[in-house]
C-alpha cells in the first residue's frame, strides 16, 4: 500500500505543483492553501489590509465596465470627457469613473491625451485615482510608451500598468508600487473587433500560466460605428489582491483609448 502511494505521488509531481505542468525553471510553484499562506503569496492581500473602497473588488472574477455614450459628442462629432460605470457579475454599479481632461488635450491630442480618472463608490467617495501623462504610441517607437499610475485611496501609490515595446503584439506589464512586474497583458495583434470580442490575455510573468482576460465585447455593427460606447469584462481569479483588479480597470481605460476610442468625428 505504501509502495502504490509513493508510486502515485510520483506521478503526480511535488507537492505544491500544478498537476501535468511541466515546470523546468520551477515557476509554476503553488503554495498550499490555506489562510496563512495566501497572506505570504504575492497577489494576495493579507486579511483586513484592504484598501478602503476596494472592499468592493474582494472575490469579485468578473468586473464589467460600461462606458457611457456621450450624445453631444457623437451629435458634433467631438470628443468629450469619458465616463464609466463599473459593475459586478450580477450588473450591479458599485463605482463611477470620470475623465477629467483639457478641452484642448482632448481635441488635439485625442487618445493619447494626459488626463485623470477619478473612480468614485455610489457615496460619491473617491475611491481610486488613475493618471495618465501624454506618451507616445507607435510599434517603431520603444521608448516613452504608455503608462498609468494607480493610486487607492487618492494620493497613495499601488501599481502601473506599463506598456513594453513588441513589433507585433500590444504588451503590457501590472506593476506593483515598488515598479516590480506582477502580471503581463498581451494582446491580439489586430484589434479592430469589427465582428467579435477582442481579448487581451492576462499571464504570469513568463508567459507560460493564463490567468484571466480582459475582454471588449463587441456591441453590434451600428454601435461601434456611430458612437463611442465600449464594453469590457475583467476576468481574473476570484482571489486576485484587490489592488492588482484596480490597477486592470486602469488596463480597460488605458486600451480604451488606444484602441477602441472612436467617434463620428474620426469617420
Amino acid at each position: 500500500m505504501a509502495s502504490k502511494d509513493a508510486q502515485n505521488q510520483r506521478r503526480r509531481g511535488p507537492p505544491g505543483f500544478l498537476p501535468g505542468a511541466s515546470d523546468p525553471d520551477h515557476s509554476l510553484r503553488v503554495l498550499p492553501s490555506s489562510p496563512e499562506t495566501r497572506a505570504q503569496q504575492p497577489g494576495h492581500s493579507p486579511p483586513g489590509s484592504l484598501p478602503p473602497g476596494l472592499e468592493h473588488l474582494s472575490q469579485l472574477d468578473l468586473i464589467i465596465i460600461h462606458q457611457q455614450v456621450e450624445l453631444l459628442g457623437m451629435i458634433l462629432g467631438t470628443e468629450t470627457s469619458n465616463k464609466y460605470e463599473i459593475k459586478n457579475s450580477l450588473g450591479q454599479r458599485i463605482y463611477f469613473a470620470v475623465e477629467e481632461s483639457v478641452c484642448f488635450n482632448r481635441t488635439f491630442c485625442s487618445t493619447l491625451r494626459s488626463c485623470t480618472l477619478r473612480v468614485t463608490d455610489n457615496s460619491g467617495r473617491e475611491v481610486i485615482t488613475v493618471n495618465r501623462p501624454l506618451r507616445c504610441n507607435s510599434c517603431w517607437c520603444p521608448c516613452y510608451l504608455q503608462e498609468l499610475e494607480i493610486q487607492a485611496p487618492p494620493g497613495t501609490i499601488v501599481g502601473y500598468v506599463a506598456q513594453k515595446w513588441d513589433p507585433f503584439l500590444p504588451k503590457f506589464t501590472i506593476q506593483n508600487a515598488d515598479r516590480e512586474d506582477i502580471l503581463k497583458i498581451v494582446g491580439p495583434c489586430a484589434t479592430c473587433g469589427c465582428f467579435g470580442d477582442v481579448d487581451f490575455e492576462v499571464k504570469t510573468i513568463n508567459e507560460k500560466l493564463t490567468i484571466g482576460k480582459i475582454s471588449k465585447y463587441w456591441s453590434g455593427f451600428v454601435n461601434n460605428v456611430f458612437t463611442n460606447a465600449d464594453n469590457f469584462g475583467i476576468h481574473v481569479p476570484a482571489d486576485l489582491d484587490v489592488t492588482v483588479k484596480a490597477a486592470m480597470i486602469g488596463a480597460c481605460f488605458l486600451f480604451d483609448f488606444m484602441f477602441f476610442e472612436h467617434s463620428l468625428a474620426g469617420l
